[in-house]
């Protein structure tokens, strides 16, 4: 009786060797991650507003994964180097701080661009928008944007406006403003915005889309005068300055942003883990709090979020880009 039963119960054990492998085999649980540190890529040089706005969120990131956070500079091609890079990194530890442009319209300004954003990353999170103001030299016409406006239309092509360079947003969201506004304004692309608040200041261009923090600055020294925003209503950044919509231009409503994508063949179980702990520190109050005063208005958006953001501008700019025949070779 009692070899019968532990040869009964030896039978068992064994029969369940196969089960137990199988179990094992077939485990589709999730590998740890980070297992090593995390590099944040930013295509713009130290001390610049993507820079700052990835070592803001590195310290709170690291804290959350347990692992150092490191942020890597890769300046050039307006953020598309470290885009790319971002793009190609397969060690599942890359991700990028980008701007817009680099998640929407990069490959329509030029197609040698050696990433496709819709195909080559992945959404995680929107970290912040700001809207851009438009302004002039401190002695333009008019005293609101409405009588600037009806001066700018009258002016026809004698006018003209500065941009940081070509295919830059400063540069589309001008050409868009001009097609809703009636405008016939020439465009002077320089070498980034502090050469485009020179001439303004100069009286060399007569009008430009700047980032607020910056013409704030500057209409506070006396030397520019602030027209109006881009954003569909008041923004919280500029509260004081009224919207272009305010002043009779319609459905016009332009943003600048920045927002956290990683490579398209990130696992989704990373990716979504990243895009609730970017969300999550974004909108933090101390971190939210750092990234206002660096000019953003902070969202923290899932992927989800940050990909129909990205869907609607590239429409909207692509659309600009096209009719205009604006290329960034």
């Amino acid at each position: 009786m009692f070899q019968r039963l532990a040869f009964a119960t030896l039978f068992v054990a064994i029969s369940a060797i196969p089960t137990w492998a199988n179990a094992q085999k077939n485990d589709k649980s999730p590998a740890p991650w980070p297992v090593k540190a995390v590099k944040l890529m930013v295509g713009f040089p130290a001390g610049t507003s993507p820079d700052l706005v990835a070592r803001t969120l590195a310290e709170p990131l690291s804290q959350a994964l347990g692992q150092p956070v490191v942020v890597e500079n890769r300046p050039g091609a307006g953020g598309n180097i470290a885009a790319d890079i971002v793009a190609k990194a397969t060690d599942q530890h890359t991700i990028g701080i980008m701007i817009n442009g680099n998640l929407t319209i990069a490959r329509l300004l030029n197609s040698k661009t050696p990433f496709d954003p819709a195909k080559d990353l992945a959404p995680i999170s929107l970290i912040g928008v700001a809207p851009l103001v438009l302004a002039a030299p401190a002695s333009a016409p008019g005293n609101n944007a409405a009588e600037f406006l009806v001066a700018a239309r009258k002016a026809g092509n004698t006018w003209s406006y500065g941009s940081p360079g070509v295919g830059t947003i400063g540069h589309i969201g001008m050409e868009l403003l001009k097609s809703k506004a009636q405008l016939e304004a020439v465009h002077v692309p320089y070498q980034g915005y502090p050469a485009v608040v020179t001439a303004m200041i100069g009286g060399q261009i007569h009008l430009s889309m700047l980032p607020p923090a910056l013409a704030t600055a500057q209409a506070r020294a006396g030397k520019i005068k602030i027209i109006g925003a881009t954003s569909a209503g008041r923004s919280s950044l500029v509260p004081d300055v009224p919207s272009l919509s305010e002043a009779g231009v319609k459905n016009f409503e332009l943003e600048i942003w920045n927002a956290a994508a990683a490579p398209a063949s990130m696992p989704k179980p990373i990716v979504d883990k990243l895009s609730a702990l970017f969300s999550e520190i974004a909108r933090s109050p101390e971190v939210r709090q750092k990234l206002y005063q660096q000019g953003w208005q902070v969202t923290g958006t899932t992927s989800e979020g940050l990909a129909k953001r990205i869907k609607a501008d590239t429409a909207m700019l692509g659309k600009v880009i096209a009719t205009q025949g604006i290329k960034a070779e």
